[in-house]
């Protein structure tokens, strides 16, 4: 929805034959342009159809060239048609950035990217476009791979593209139309091979629900961070550094942290921010109502507080 006169535009990326038009028919069927008026902008010509069932309150415009998407031309086109929202079927074979630094006028807003990619031509394109691939898998807010089988699922697993994205939520739909959570529990964002997993300050978030929902990963691995201090009497021997993260507004403020031990931390300061490295263990804490992680702390030494000092969720 449109807000602010900024115009929200969903980007749809992936090369030819990915499944991008059959995504589009997909979200216009479940009435995404039911209320707004649409500009649908057409890159890239498929073996599949828009629905015309479907268009009734949406305009296509097909584009061949990049070039041709200019802010000018764009805005007329909108201005036309009236549209309070873009969604664009992107040309594979162009860069995702060529588009949002060159072509879109400046009350263009980009609201989602999404990624798209066929199964059983992932590797090949991976191999022989790796480039044009993993710019788009880089930007992608949602990456959605199809027509996978169980033994791909696995292999893609393996692969680990949590890597490559780490904020992106990724699904692996397989053959019969059903989907699957790339991150079953055996995969993380980071790489847990390093002798000691460096947690960014824009990771920090990411980095907690990923050890408090699969601790076991993290079990005997190092891991460093910057947190703020805190001290609760009511938790000793442990204490809880951690940072206060936004998941939608500033009245849903939370403070993460995970439970530590095995240091004296008398003398520091509460609220101080503080680099922690510890080793984690999976282990029973009364507040976790069960098991989870237990960071072992190796050291903790004073640090600057991060630029941005509360998490994004």
């Amino acid at each position: 929805m449109a807000q602010d006169n900024v115009t929200p535009v969903y980007l749809i990326a992936g090369f030819l034959d990915s499944g991008k038009t059959s995504f589009i028919n997909g979200i216009l069927s479940d009435g995404f342009a039911l209320e707004d008026p649409t500009l649908l902008l057409s890159c890239e010509e498929g073996e599949v159809d828009y629905n015309p069932k479907l268009l009734r309150n949406v305009t296509v415009l097909s584009v061949d060239r990049l070039e041709e998407l200019t802010p000018a031309f764009l805005l007329s086109q909108q201005k036309k048609c009236r549209a309070k929202q873009v969604i664009v079927e992107f040309n594979g074979m162009w860069q995702i950035q060529d588009f949002y630094v060159n072509s879109m006028p400046q009350s263009w807003a980009l609201y989602q990217i999404i990624a798209l990619c066929e199964g059983s031509t992932f590797e090949m394109y991976a191999k022989n476009m790796a480039s044009l691939m993993m710019e788009k898998l880089r930007n992608a807010d949602m990456i959605l791979i199809n027509r996978c089988t169980d033994g791909l699922c696995k292999s893609l697993r393996q692969k680990n593209l949590r890597l490559v994205n780490r904020r992106a939520e990724i699904y692996l739909e397989k053959e019969d139309g059903s989907s699957e959570d790339y991150m079953d529990g055996t995969v993380s964002a980071f790489d847990l091979d390093k002798p000691v997993i460096q947690v960014s300050d824009a990771d920090y978030g990411l980095w907690y629900v990923e050890i408090m929902d699969n601790p076991q990963m993290y079990a005997g691995k190092t891991v460093e961070f910057r947190a703020i201090m805190c001290k609760p009497p009511q938790y000793t021997p442990y204490f809880t550094p951690g940072r206060f993260a936004m998941v939608c507004c500033a009245e849903d403020m939370s403070f993460l942290a995970v439970a530590c031990k095995g240091y004296d931390v008398s003398k520091i300061p509460e609220r101080a921010w503080v680099e922690v490295t510890a080793e984690a263990k999976v282990e029973h804490w009364d507040p976790y109502e069960g098991d989870g992680p237990v960071l072992y702390v190796k050291s903790i030494k004073p640090c600057r507080k991060p630029d941005e000092e509360v998490v994004q969720m």
